[in-house]
C-alpha cells in the first residue's frame, strides 16, 4: 500500500525543512522523510547529553538576506539571544586574534617572521601563478607562501585530510574570496591602536543571533509549524529506492523504517538534501552519471565533548587549532554560544572537533580512547584542566563537508546535466544535496527557492547561483542575492543551458 503526496522532501535539515515550511505555508501537500530517529536539523541539530546541549559545528544565525532573517523571526520569534563573536587561532603555543590584530601578530611571530611574511606577500602579488588550480596556488597568490604555510596549510590539511595541492581552488575562491591582506593589516593595526575601522572596510561580524537552546530549537519549531499547516515529518525513515516514471512525471519512493518495516510513497516532486552520491545510487534504473556521483567525496568529523568543574574558560565561541602537534582541529566553548547550553550554569563544557573519514582509525576508535585523546590535547593547548573533567561524550557526524578535489566540478556538472534532462521534478538543495559548501542561510535559501519553483510550476529561480559569488567578509554580499534579481524575491528566468 502506497501513500500519494505532491512533494516529498528527503532530509530534515535547514534546506529540507525550509522547503517544507514554505510549501506547507502555501497550503501545498508535503511530506518530509528523515533518517535520524531522534533529531531534526541535520548538522544544525542540537544534541543532548545529561542535560547539556551541544551544537554540532557551530551555527551563527546571521544572513545578508532579508528573506532568511525574516524566516528565522517568523519560525522562532521569541527565543533568540544576541551573542558577541569571538574566535582565535592557536599556533605553536600562542593565540592570535581572528580577525587579525597586527600588534599581537607582531609580538607572537616576532619581527623577523613578520618581515618574511610581508616580503613573501610582496613577492606574490606582482608574480602570481596564472590560472591557479589548487588551494595552495590560490592562497599563495593572495597572501604569499609564508602566510600560507603558517595560517592556512596545517588547518586546511587537518580539515580535508589531503594536501593543499589536491584541493580545488574553487573552495578557496568560495570561502575566502574578498579578504585583502593589506587592508586586513591596516585595519588590524587601527584596532590594535583603538582607532575606528576605516570607512568602507569589510570585516567579520562582531555579533550574531543564536537560539537560546541551540540551533536545533529552530528546526524543532519548524517541524511543529509544518505539521500545524498540514505537512508531515517522519523520523527514522531512510530512503532506499527511487524510481521515476517519466510518462506520469511521478516518483516512487521506498523508505525503510527504524523498526525494519518498509513504506512506499508516490510523489510528483522530489526535493532532496541527501548526499548526491547516495541519492543517485538509490535511483532505478541506475543513472548514466552514477560513476560521477560515486566519485564525489565527503569529509566527516566527530566532536568529543568534555565537561569539567568550574574554572576559567576561554571567552571564544571557538578556537581554530593550527598547531600541527595535536590532531584536534577546532574547539567550541558552548557557554559562549548560549549560557542555557549549560544546565547547572557553572560547569565548563568544551567540544573538540576532529576531522576524519568515515571508517578510518579516528572515526572507528572507541569512545573512551577518543575521550582520552581529547583530554591530553585540551591540556596541551591549555584551554581546560584535564583533572577537572567529570563527564564526556562523543558525537559523530558523517558527510559534514563535500570535498572540493580537483575532479569534483566535472563530476558535478555531468550529474546536473542528467538531472535536468531526465528528472525534471527532482530538486537538489542544501550542502550535500548540491555538493556545495554552503552556510546555513545559503542552504535555507536553496530550499526556499526550490519551494517557490514548485509553487510556480516552473523553474523561475536558479538555485545553483546561491552562494556562487560569496565573499569571505561576513558583512559583505552573502551570495544569496546572486540567485535573485534584487534584494527582494523577484522572479528571474533561468538561462537555458
Amino acid at each position: 500500500m502506497s501513500e500519494t503526496v505532491e512533494t516529498l522532501v528527503i532530509g530534515a535539515g535547514p534546506a529540507g525543512l525550509t522547503a517544507a515550511y514554505r510549501l506547507a505555508k502555501e497550503g501545498r501537500e508535503v511530506l518530509v522523510l528523515e533518517g535520524d530517529p531522534v533529531y531534526v536539523g541535520g548538522i544544525s541539530r542540537t544534541v543532548r547529553h545529561n542535560g547539556f546541549l551541544f551544537d554540532i559545528g557551530g551555527h551563527r544565525f546571521f544572513s545578508r538576506s532579508k528573506e532568511i532573517a525574516d524566516l528565522w523571526n517568523e519560525i522562532l520569534p521569541d527565543d533568540f539571544l544576541e551573542r558577541p563573536r569571538l574566535s582565535r587561532i592557536y599556533y605553536r603555543g600562542k593565540f592570535y586574534g581572528y580577525p587579525l590584530n597586527a600588534l599581537e601578530a607582531l609580538r607572537n611571530l616576532g619581527l623577523l617572521e613578520c618581515a618574511q611574511c610581508l616580503a613573501s606577500f610582496a613577492l606574490a602579488k606582482p608574480f602570481p601563478i596564472e590560472n591557479p588550480r589548487s588551494f595552495h596556488e590560490w592562497v599563495r597568490n593572495e597572501f604569499g607562501e609564508r602566510l600560507f604555510s603558517i595560517f592556512f596549510k596545517t588547518y586546511t590539511e587537518k580539515g580535508w585530510g589531503m594536501g593543499c595541492d589536491e584541493i580545488s581552488a574553487d573552495w578557496a575562491a568560495q570561502r575566502i574570496k574578498g579578504l585583502n591582506l593589506g587592508a586586513a593589516i591596516l585595519d588590524g593595526l587601527r584596532r590594535s591602536l583603538g582607532l575606528q575601522k576605516r570607512a568602507g572596510a569589510r570585516s567579520l561580524i562582531e555579533s550574531f543571533r543564536y537560539p537560546r537552546r541551540g540551533p536545533g530549537m529552530m528546526w524543532e519549531a519548524a517541524v511543529r509549524q509544518i505539521e500545524e499547516r498540514g505537512g508531515r515529518v517522519r523520523l527514522g525513515r531512510r530512503v532506499e529506492r527511487l524510481r521515476y516514471d517519466s510518462a506520469r512525471a511521478q516518483w516512487t519512493v521506498t523508505a525503510r523504517r527504524a523498526d525494519g518495516g518498509e513504506e512506499v510513497f508516490l510523489a510528483r516532486h522530489l526535493v532532496s538534501s541527501a548526499p548526491i552520491r547516495e541519492l543517485m545510487d538509490s535511483i532505478e534504473p541506475k543513472p548514466l552519471s552514477l560513476f560521477n556521483a560515486r566519485a564525489l567525496k565527503y569529509r566527516d568529523f566527530l566532536t568529543v565533548v568534555l565537561i569539567g568543574r568550574p574554572q576559567k574558560e576561554p571567552p571564544d565561541n571557538w578556537v581554530y587549532i593550527h598547531d600541527p602537534s595535536v590532531k584536534v582541529g577546532r574547539v567550541q566553548n558552548f557557554r559562549s554560544w548560549s549560557p542555557e547550553m549549560i544546565p547547572d550554569g557553572v560547569s565548563t563544557c568544551l567540544g573538540l572537533e576532529y576531522f576524519c573519514f568515515e571508517g578510518d582509525s579516528l572515526w572507528s576508535a572507541q569512545d573512551y580512547d577518543l575521550v582520552a585523546l581529547a583530554k591530553r590535547e585540551i591540556g596541551r593547548v591549555g584551554l581546560m584542566d584535564p583533572a577537572s573533567i567529570f563527564d564526556a561524550c562523543v558525537v559523530r557526524q558523517p558527510k559534514a563537508y563535500p570535498v572540493y578535489d580537483d575532479a569534483y566540478a566535472g563530476h558535478l556538472q555531468t550529474i546536473r546535466l542528467e538531472v535536468a534532462m531526465r528528472y525534471p521534478t527532482l530538486h537538489l538543495i542544501g550542502r550535500n544535496g548540491m555538493h556545495k559548501y554552503n552556510n546555513q542561510d545559503h542552504a535555507m535559501m536553496t530550499g526556499l527557492l526550490a519551494a517557490l519553483n514548485i509553487i510556480a510550476g516552473e523553474e523561475i529561480y536558479d538555485v545553483w547561483r546561491v552562494n556562487e559569488d560569496a565573499e569571505y567578509s561576513e558583512d559583505g554580499p552573502s551570495g544569496v542575492e546572486e540567485a535573485l534579481a534584487s534584494e527582494r524575491l523577484v522572479p528571474r528566468k533561468v538561462a537555458a543551458g
